[in-house]
């Protein structure tokens, strides 16, 4: 059974807990066996909790056996990115601040644990190791699963690594510019970030939500165990006040009703993303392209957008001060012409997929248009010393190329496994109108059982 349990999906370990075919305790028992055994290597936590872990089993294990309704997760062993706050574990402020140890569990959190999930730890987040930003600290940072000198991605990137290498079924992530859905393609995973305000976000130590273009979400091997934690987080609450007022869509009735129908629109680089590309971004695209035609063996039509939109990142800069405190508090406010300019850019943008999506359903393109790096790429690049010229003098537009716009624009998008390119995982995005997040489920869940991806990390 332990070798089973390491890549069975989170659902189906959650049903033979129910079933009392298999104990939350020996289920946890296994998965802190996996992250002792390759957290030396992967660092993909910041904190484990086995003894807490264990009593969240042992209370679980009762639960079952005295016959009390259980959760959708109920005994599935979940971890936390760093900054999102765990009760009892320490909680990340970010580059030059100490850690603080957390009083109280972010509202996901609480709602994890609700749905019966055994929190076993927090995952490293990429960055917060370092004295200064643009330093690594490479003793302490996650490591790829599928090539130890690469990196897993930013910032969730704990989570990927622990998700990809099953050192926990499911990781929760959070992305304010790709960093479910980049992390998920350079690990071969499914990642989430869902519709803006669909999932409630508090943060006690500043008393507000931490960013406005962040949402929290899954990242899994499959897609139903990402519907699951999705749906066990989603939904109103009244210490936000930016969450939506509506109960939560039903994220899991049709998650088996396939891709017939659906009128996918396909873009290689929304008009812009050429700018950010490096040597290697085309064979990617073209792989990416390639692996979304195979939707159409599942009958739904895959059409170029006839669309291009606007670069968005000199908008995103001059509006970033409003939606990312603390940090942005520092971050002097645009001038009057510079704010006007960034409102008008993202009108114009969200206008033309206002437009599309009254023909279409979701759009299709590339999640990333560059390969996991190595250590040392990362680090040069993100010191501003890359292979090519940064237009905006850094490299974050280059990473988030294909992502970032739709954190901007409040949009939901899931990244799939497409494949491998030079042996390295690429992710295939899909992108809905805000509210869609069911269909993107949905198209996520026909493409994997159709072309599932089945391959596991070397470090696994």
């Amino acid at each position: 059974m332990d070798a089973e349990l390491t890549w069975m999906p989170a659902w189906k370990i959650a049903a033979l807990v129910a079933a009392k075919e298999v104990s939350p305790v020996e289920v946890t028992e296994h998965f802190l066996g996996r992250i002792e055994t390759f957290q030396p290597t992967l660092k993909a936590f910041k904190h484990v909790d086995p003894a807490g872990a264990i009593e969240q089993a042992r209370a679980a294990e009762r639960a079952v056996l005295r016959g009390e309704p259980l959760g959708p997760l109920h005994g599935v062993p979940i971890s936390v990115k760093e900054h999102i706050a765990v009760a009892g574990m320490p909680v990340t402020n970010f580059i030059g601040a100490p850690d603080r140890i957390a009083r109280s569990d972010e509202l996901a959190v609480t709602r994890l644990r609700a749905a019966g999930a055994i929190i076993v730890g927090v995952n490293a987040m990429m960055g917060t190791r370092a004295s200064e930003p643009g330093r690594y600290n490479w003793e302490a940072e996650a490591r790829n699963p599928w090539d130890l000198s690469r990196v897993p991605g930013w910032s969730s990137s704990g989570g990927a690594a622990a998700a990809a290498a099953r050192l926990v079924p499911i990781a929760l992530g959070s992305d304010g510019g790709g960093s479910t859905r980049l992390p998920s393609a350079y690990c071969s995973l499914v990642g989430m970030h869902p519709t803006s305000g669909l999932v409630p976000s508090f943060n006690y130590a500043i008393r507000m939500r931490a960013d406005r273009t962040t949402t929290v979400g899954p990242l899994a091997r499959d897609v139903r165990d990402a519907a699951l934690t999705l749906q066990a987080i989603a939904g109103p609450d009244g210490r936000d006040f930016d969450v939506l007022q509506g109960d939560p869509p039903d994220l899991l009735g049709g998650l088996g009703d396939g891709a017939e129908g659906l009128r996918l629109a396909w873009t290689d680089d929304f008009g812009f993303a050429s700018m950010y590309a490096f040597e290697e971004s085309a064979r990617i695209i073209e792989f990416v392209r390639d692996a979304a035609q195979g939707l159409t063996s599942l009958g739904a039509l895959v059409e170029r957008a006839d669309v291009a939109w606007e670069d968005f990142f000199p908008g995103f800069l001059a509006t970033a001060h409003l939606f990312r405190p603390p940090m942005g508090a520092a971050m002097p406010p645009p001038s009057r012409e510079a704010w006007a300019s960034a409102m008008d850019l993202r009108q114009r943008n969200w206008t033309r997929f206002r437009e599309l999506f009254r023909t279409c359903d979701l759009l299709v393109s590339p999640t990333a248009q560059l390969l996991p790096a190595r250590m040392e790429d990362w680090a040069a690049w993100w010191g501003g010393a890359g292979p090519v010229a940064f237009p905006h003098k850094t490299f974050t537009p280059h990473y988030t190329s294909h992502t970032h716009m739709f954190n901007w624009l409040g949009f939901p998008a899931i990244s799939v496994p497409a494949g491998f390119v030079n042996g390295l995982p690429v992710g295939l995005q899909f992108v809905g109108w805000p509210g869609d997040d069911s269909r993107l489920l949905r198209l996520a869940e026909a493409f994997l059982r159709a072309f599932p991806r089945r391959e596991k990390p070397p470090v696994s």
